[in-house]
């Protein structure tokens, strides 16, 4: 990754560039996408919606560099950004940026996003450990907005070090406690910040991880499991294999955050319905002309948590066994825009 200063110089400036140039060019670039896609079928034309979604990130993003700035110098110019009022500021500028991201996504995308979860569950006043797979690009985006929006919650996340390069999430997430950490960095040192940050949880804090370590394909699948063959955690190794849609999960992470953080209560994560799309271009070859997001939420009290390491990581296969028998009853069938709709 380039040095902080070198992103600041460089990548805020280029963003504030593409964004004005974007904006000033619009209607040329609005021809040019509508002529190329009257040659594609309706379902295909796509270009559109991109160029919609795309600028409007672009103006976004130039906002909450601005907002930025100003929150720099109301802190002192820095001096006081670690202070509780100046961090909830922080959260409430990137609440505003996601919510005007997932509006435009459910008007573009014709998204919807269903949520199954026992009614106030999450909105209890204590920390929350939570535990998702991880599928598809917007799956970050659409929790971290809800925890956010509906919840109440001030998310936590450990994530890779390279998505610094979006200039408005360097800053802002630098600025909260959360953790960037390189591509090749030991999960010893995954671990540790994972422990840093569920040992300072409050009330309304939720520490958000995904323990497959990223995005489901067979390959990965049959890697993960040939890793635990030869770890010898035969046990483990079996129940991976009979998971359909997830890889089995990393224990480690998940462990150390409970250990840290005791008190807090584990929230557990399934969701279906863009699953293949995991790549930019999965994404623009099938977006489907409407998509539907499922989701099911679960929470699981500190006092029923095992207390072992073992009894845990038994635990933590059991639930995601539960997440991936939950895909196969809810994922839509092979090809289709959408989810079925849900049955009575």
């Amino acid at each position: 990754m380039p040095p902080r200063i070198v992103r600041r110089l460089v990548l805020v400036p280029l963003v504030i560039v593409l964004a004005v140039a974007a904006v000033v060019t619009l209607p040329l670039w609005l021809v040019v996408v509508t002529a190329a896609s009257m040659r594609l079928p309706p379902p295909q034309r796509r270009g559109v919606r991109f160029l919609w979604f795309g600028v409007t990130w672009l103006v976004l993003e130039c906002g909450v560099l601005v907002a930025c700035l100003g929150l720099w110098v109301a802190s002192g110019f820095g001096g006081r950004l670690h202070r509780d009022r100046h961090q909830e500021r922080h959260y409430q500028l990137i609440r505003w940026f996601l919510s005007h991201m997932y509006g435009v996504a459910v008007r573009v995308f014709r998204l919807s996003v269903e949520i199954d979860e026992p009614p106030g569950d999450v909105r209890r006043a204590r920390p929350v450990i939570v535990l998702s797979r991880h599928a598809g690009p917007g799956d970050s985006f659409l929790l971290v907005h809800h925890l956010l929006h509906l919840y109440g919650r001030r998310p936590r996340i450990v994530m890779k070090a390279a998505l610094q390069l979006d200039p408005s999430l360097d800053v802002v997430i630098n600025r909260l406690p959360n953790a960037f950490v390189p591509r090749r960095t030991a999960e010893s040192g995954i671990i540790e910040e994972i422990r840093r940050l569920s040992a300072t949880m409050d009330a309304d804090d939720a520490l958000v991880i995904f323990p497959e370590g990223g995005n489901f394909t067979p390959r990965r699948r049959r890697t993960a499991i040939r890793r635990l063959e030869e770890k010898g955690l035969q046990e483990e190794a079996k129940r991976a294999s009979a998971l359909d849609h997830l890889l089995p999960p990393r224990p480690g992470g998940a462990i150390a955050a409970i250990e840290a953080c005791p008190e807090a209560d584990v929230v557990f994560v399934a969701h279906t319905g863009l699953d293949d799309l995991v790549t930019i271009g999965d994404v623009w070859r099938r977006l489907p002309v409407s998509a539907r997001i499922r989701a099911h939420w679960w929470r699981v009290p500190a006092a029923e948590i095992p207390a072992s390491r073992q009894d845990r990581i038994r635990w933590l296969y059991d639930q995601w066994e539960a997440i991936d028998d939950w895909i196969t009853e809810n994922r839509p069938p092979e090809g289709a825009g959408s989810p079925a709709p849900p049955g009575p």
